[in-house]
């Protein structure tokens, strides 16, 4: 396959590119130009050839016909799915491997004596371009604004989520032209993802990139492109934008084969009636007849039909936390955990890695016992558990084999369906149900494993990072499921979008063993952070009324005990408040209830002014033990 380069404001151009698995075809004609500092993201179902069409305009991939056309001089960076760190050399190695050629140049131009003057102002240009002179700069800011490991460890000795965050190190360390990510955000956490989207929304190269996350498509794409049936579908606009353009869409098409469809009845009867095409008009009514009944349909897009099986009844206690912690060697994971599990609810968890999320499900699920604290399961809670490292899959199965165990039928309440009947609901056909484990992609993979487990019932489901690898139509499937469950759910996940749209409470893994318990979703407790840590910023700036000599009396103090035990209740003793005011002012406003009840307005309205201003000062004092937490937080180096 041919690789000219272009000569217009494209980067790169995909022309007709056409690739088949087998008998199955992947792309189809696939046609696309991704622009001088547009951020192009990619999205279709799993195993519609994504990571393929990256691998083969990356250049490790060729594809069967077609042709890539590259800018001159193009320099790109590239995260694959797959690792391609050397594991002998350090982390640091690995980074500076992504800048290799800049590095080049860089010694080149400083220590070559022999350089003409024209090819000497051309590196200069190469180099300024690339932002060299500021490499060691941008290395460390990658490393530590990243969470990449220390820059002296072995890649063999990291974890896969250290190994992923070096190989995102290393694509953007040269200030590529064109940056290729796929899957950028896995195995980061909120704050590194919060710094990722704004250095790509600012830089000025290109990206292409492939993400399940839905609020990374919704703030860094300025173009969203799907790939499906083999071509591509391009739609401007982030993916809220995505969302609209692509009901549009399938909307004109729906009309289009409405259309089709009558004039086929139509000419049909027509066809029926013998006639025999002699007529030069004749014979041109019966061509375009089986012109338009050769059509091809639009394809009609299939969903996961997901759903939980009707858990049983809990009973008044589910799970209680009491000031449960635990120990990592002698330094505290995490402390003084506080909470009730209640039926009905999801309760999401967030933090970086290695804060002790896994550990605090574990306990939970009574597989490890509490250095600190009680844990209360109640006599009727059954748990679910989705491991996110997918060992229980054993990748010589097949699909059938996998999750039937041996059973041909699947109990759904009172209803019993076969194994095949149920993996359909997985999206899994005939065919690829006698497919192995091992052949299958990571979006597949857990697929079956949510079939898997959640074939067992159970009443309190706990996910492990359910969402990775899920395509971005599985994983709505997915949160409807989670939202219309009747038993209890606790979701560990990175995917703010999840998050915000199936849970009520959100455990917060802030770091140095400080866990926070928050009602709402997750976007109310970013929202309520920001706002609290505004209030402490502006508190510690307020000009003093009268100058005097600094001591120890100033230094930021922590809070007491029962101080951070009132904090931690705070936020629910205003929910509290707060809907009684609603239930009062409800009362109030409603014509009957002046009918039979006018002597008690007046009361009520005297009472609802007490609580309007005990929220006031309800909200007051929050504010306040907040900041005093946030600056002595601060001071102690925590965050």
């Amino acid at each position: 396959m041919a690789s000219p380069t272009i000569q217009n404001d494209a980067v790169l151009s995909a022309t007709e590119l056409n690739l088949s698995f087998g008998n199955d075809p992947i792309l189809d004609g696939a046609t696309l130009a991704v622009y001088a500092g547009e951020k192009v993201g990619l999205v279709g179902r799993n195993g519609c050839g994504k990571s393929s069409f990256l691998r083969i305009v990356a250049g490790d991939e060729t594809a069967d016909g077609g042709n890539i056309s590259r800018k001159q001089g193009l320099v790109v960076g590239y995260l694959p799915q797959e690792f391609r760190l050397d594991d002998e050399a350090s982390v640091e190695d690995n980074i500076r491997a992504g800048a290799a050629d800049l590095i080049g140049k860089i010694e080149r131009y400083e220590t070559a004596d022999n350089l003409s003057p024209t090819e000497a102002d051309r590196l200069l240009v190469e180099i300024e371009h690339a932002d060299g002179w500021n490499l060691e700069t941008r290395i460390e800011t990658l490393m530590r604004e990243l969470a990449a490991p220390p820059a002296d460890r072995l890649v063999r000795h990291l974890s896969g989520g250290e190994k992923r965050r070096v190989g995102l190190c290393q694509a953007l360390v040269s200030q590529p032209d064109l940056i290729i990510l796929d899957e950028p955000t896995n195995h980061l956490d909120a704050k590194a993802i919060s710094w990722l989207e704004s250095y790509l929304a600012t830089m000025p190269g290109a990206c292409l990139f492939v993400t399940h996350d839905r609020y990374f498509l919704d703030r860094i794409a300025t173009r969203i492109v799907e790939l499906a049936e083999g071509r591509f579908f391009s739609y401007d606009g982030n993916y809220s934008d995505y969302l609209i353009g692509k009901s549009e869409r399938q909307e004109r098409d729906q009309a289009s084969e409405k259309k089709r469809q009558s004039f086929l009845r139509r000419e049909i009867s027509w066809v029926r009636a013998g006639v025999k095409a002699r007529g030069t008009k004749q014979r041109s009514r019966l061509d375009n007849f089986y012109a338009v009944k050769g059509q091809k349909a639009p394809d009609q897009e299939l969903n996961m039909e997901l759903v939980i099986p009707t858990p049983p009844r809990l009973a008044n206690v589910v799970v209680d936390l009491k000031e449960v912690g635990h120990f990592w060697d002698r330094d505290p994971l995490f402390l003084g955990i506080d909470i009730e599990f209640k039926a009905g609810e999801c309760v999401g968890v967030v933090g970086p890695n290695g804060v002790g999320k896994t550990t605090m499900l574990k306990i939970i699920l009574g597989e490890l016992e509490p250095a600190a604290g009680n844990v209360t399961i109640g006599k009727r809670t059954e748990f679910n558990y989705v491991d996110q490292t997918r060992l229980e899959l054993d990748e010589d199965n097949s699909v059938m084999e996998e999750v039937s165990q041996g059973i041909d039928s699947v109990q759904f309440g009172e209803e019993t369906i076969s194994v095949r009947a149920y993996l359909s609901r997985f999206l899994f056909s005939n065919d690829r149900i006698n497919d192995r484990i091992g052949n299958l992609s990571g979006g597949e993979k857990n697929r079956v494993l949510l079939a898997k487990i959640l074939k067992r019932g159970g009443n309190f489901l706990v996910l492990d990072e359910p969402t990775n690898d899920l395509d971005l139509q599985t994983l709505r499937v997915l949160e409807e499921a989670l939202i219309n469950f009747g038993g209890t759910s606790l979701v560990v996940s990175h995917d703010r979008w999840f998050l915000d749209r199936v849970c009520d409470r959100v455990i917060v893994f802030e770091g140095d063993g400080i866990v926070t318990i928050n009602e709402g979703n997750y976007s109310y407790y970013l929202e309520k952070r920001r706002a609290l840590e505004a209030t402490a910023a502006a508190a510690k700036v307020k000009p003093a009324k009268k100058k005097r000599e600094r001591n120890d009396d100033d230094k930021p103090r922590k809070l007491k005990w029962k101080e951070e035990r009132e904090l931690e209740g705070m936020e629910e003793t205003i929910l509290g408040a707060e809907t009684e005011i609603e239930e009062i002012e409800a009362k109030l406003n409603d014509p009957e209830f002046y009918i039979e009840n006018s002597e008690l307005a007046v009361g009520m309205s005297a009472d609802l002014e007490a609580k309007k201003a005990a929220v006031k000062a309800l909200y007051e004092r929050w504010e306040e033990l907040e900041a005093v937490r946030l600056a002595w937080a601060a001071a102690n180096g925590e965050s």
